[in-house]
């Protein structure tokens, strides 16, 4: 079958290799038809090294497609469903798989395209409690921005920042795959929405989505425009994921008593605060990687209800390179999608 497999640094192939053999007990066989790109995936493309990581590699943290095949024992999954499968490979027997808090495994396995095989090749066994039936009416383009960026919007906004109806939110790279959907799940239950963006056409964009007030931080400083538009009061939560170019800044934009959520480091992985302003402002900052299983479900329910992701652009497996550096460039509004 045919594979995307990365060698080296920014050495990816198309490549020919082995079908998988047919599903085990508990499994099932996913043909896949659609990939997500991420900033996991650049990461990766880049040559970043990782202990658990052999190479070739086939490359995709976040994918839909359709069951080809069901093992023994499979119950709730038949041929020809759409499903988006979960991107890492936890154990399902510890005690934060067994409670639903499946991105906390304690015997995780690695995240799929990263640290072990991922998505960007036609068929792939895995067990049948990772894999996400998606509903009707459910494109599986859309789909395959479930597992990774709709799942850890969710997270981040619902299970992590417990953001509420009617308060007032700063989404860091709204134009982003995660931004942009960000900016819709915040709007959608009545908040108020600041959006930082790269360019005008980008602000443009992010206000069709809902965004109230946008911010060009090529421009502005958007820490200050946040508190001048709240008459320096702040926002409730900080949706953060750049790093340290937008994490002091962040900590200004949140009013006493906030709460910032980050899942990404962009930016770079270190930087300094002041500690005096964190426990007098008595912020509340949580980190968020993943998601869980049900949020993948919520997400797509979500989908289902009209909440749709915002897709830049469609690509064949072929310009899978292309795709992840026009990502890294930010040269994108939304989501790259990559089908089979």
């Amino acid at each position: 079958m045919q594979a995307l497999q990365l060698f080296g640094d920014r050495d990816l192939r198309l490549t020919e290799i082995d079908a998988p053999p047919p599903p085990g007990p508990g499994e099932v066989q996913v043909r896949v038809r659609a990939v997500g790109l991420n900033f996991i995936d650049v990461w990766g493309f880049r040559g970043m090294a990782f202990a658990k990581r052999r190479l070739p590699l086939a490359v995709g943290a976040e994918a839909a497609g359709e069951v080809a095949a069901v093992g023994e024992g499979v119950r709730d999954l038949a041929v020809g469903d759409a499903v988006a499968p979960y991107g890492a490979l936890t154990c399902g027997r510890c005690r934060a798989c067994r409670e639903g808090r499946d991105n906390l495994c304690e015997e995780v396995g690695g995240v799929m395209g990263f640290h072990i095989d991922g998505f960007a090749r036609e068929r792939v066994n895995l067990p049948a409690r990772l894999v996400v039936p998606v509903p009707e009416g459910v494109g599986l383009t859309d789909a395959a921005c479930a597992p990774v960026a709709f799942g850890t919007v969710q997270h981040m906004l619902f299970d992590n920042a417990r953001l509420e109806p009617g308060e007032s939110i700063l989404v860091h790279a709204g134009g982003s795959g995660i931004g942009t959907a960000a900016i819709k799940m915040a709007k959608a239950i009545g908040c108020t929405v600041f959006a930082t963006v790269g360019d005008d056409a980008k602000g443009e964009k992010a206000r069709a989505l809902g965004a109230d007030h946008v911010v060009n931080y090529r421009t502005d400083r958007f820490e200050g425009e946040v508190r001048k538009l709240t008459r320096r009061k702040g926002v409730d939560v900080v949706f953060e994921h750049v790093g340290p170019e937008t994490w002091n800044g962040s900590l200004l934009c949140l009013k006493r008593g906030g709460r910032l959520v980050t899942c990404g480091s962009t930016s770079g992985v270190s930087t300094t605060m002041n500690l005096m302003q964190l426990f007098q402002q008595q912020y509340r900052i949580t980190g968020s990687f993943g998601c869980r299983l049900a949020n993948i479900r919520e997400a797509l329910a979500k989908m289902a209800g009209g909440l749709t992701p915002v897709v830049d652009t469609v690509l064949p497996l072929a310009d899978y390179a292309s795709g992840l550096e026009r990502l890294a460039s930010r040269q994108v509004f939304g989501k790259i999608i990559v089908t089979l």
